[in-house]
């Protein structure tokens, strides 16, 4: 029987199979995704096949279809595996806050690249714009336009007010969307606000540090009402990426890759050599330092080093 994942609690899934039915599924005892060191040998997004039970409530997962692609993380506490956040999405659309918190532009940036890899459109969704104050709307425009000159759709809104809401549900509009971010941008209350019924549990900001807390604890498939569905998923505090060999990065960096076509040398790095256009755009301002920086990043990243909890 065919199934496709829409819950994961850590040990057990919610399953809704072809038929319409919903069973509580574990995983088959020796079931391993081939190639892929993982946490988690399946994720929401993904069909499987299963075996139903006796009760008609509960099952074992036997197998899983290929996917079209996945979202994956480094593992926070196993340096050598990764975590899949989501598969087969069609969108990513990652929630950023100037403000309460303040998402940072490594952590962006992070996000994209490890998204680019595997050729999923991302969305930027700036959150609370009700709570900015005149330079902080500067600076979420400048951002924006950042990314927007880069290749990224990019939309301002308030899920407190409902704020620019209307143009988001037009692009999650038949797709299966990806909603990730940083804990406290505010995820779950736009999750209450897209799907009547969700009641996501939502949490204050800490006062002291200005980060958030983690209300949602597992991923979870919500459908929309237009059409369409959401994997709504744990609050990341550090996005570390996995098995990306340093001669690949710059593909991940999109105006990165298309300077670097400029260079002196075809294997260049973009780090110290000579006749090197990535560097030369860095210097007069035509590829962003907060770009470039992010980019040193995740070519430094190696061994246990790749989850940076501070992005």
């Amino acid at each position: 029987m065919r199934g496709l994942i829409i819950r994961n609690t850590g040990s057990w899934y919610i399953v809704r199979t072809d038929d319409g039915q919903l069973l509580e599924c574990k995983i088959k005892g020796n079931f391993r995704l081939k190639g892929i060191r993982s946490t988690n040998p399946v994720a929401v997004g993904d069909y499987v096949t299963v075996v139903s039970g006796p009760d008609g409530v509960t099952g074992l997962i036997n197998g899983i279809e290929d996917r079209r692609n996945y979202v994956i993380r480094k593992a926070s506490n196993l340096s050598k595996q990764s975590h899949i956040i989501a598969a087969n999405v069609d969108l990513a659309a990652l929630v950023v806050t100037i403000s309460q918190p303040e998402t940072s532009t490594t952590f962006i940036d992070r996000f994209l690249a490890s998204t680019e890899a595997y050729d999923i459109p991302v969305l930027i969704v700036f959150n609370k714009v009700d709570i900015l104050d005149d330079d902080e709307t500067a600076r979420m425009s400048q951002l924006a336009d950042l990314y927007c000159s880069i290749g990224y759709d990019c939309i301002m809104c308030s899920a407190a007010r409902g704020d620019g809401l209307g143009r988001l549900e037009e692009y999650l509009k038949d797709k299966v969307t990806l909603l990730s971010g940083n804990s406290g941008v505010g995820k779950s209350t736009l999750l209450n606000r897209l799907v009547p019924g969700a009641e996501a549990r939502t949490a204050d900001i800490s006062t002291a540090h200005g980060t958030g807390t983690h209300t949602t604890t597992f991923s979870q498939m919500f459908f929309l009402p237009s059409g369409g569905s959401i994997i709504d998923t744990p609050g990341i505090k550090g996005f570390g990426t996995f098995d990306m060999e340093r001669y690949e990065v710059t593909h991940y960096f999109k105006e990165i890759f298309s300077v670097g076509a400029e260079c002196r040398f075809s294997n260049c790095t973009h780090t110290n050599e000579p006749g090197c256009a990535v560097l030369k755009a860095v210097e007069d301002g035509r590829i962003a330092l907060s770009r470039y920086s992010s980019y040193l990043s995740v070519l430094d990243d190696e061994g246990d080093s790749k989850y940076r909890q501070g992005y």
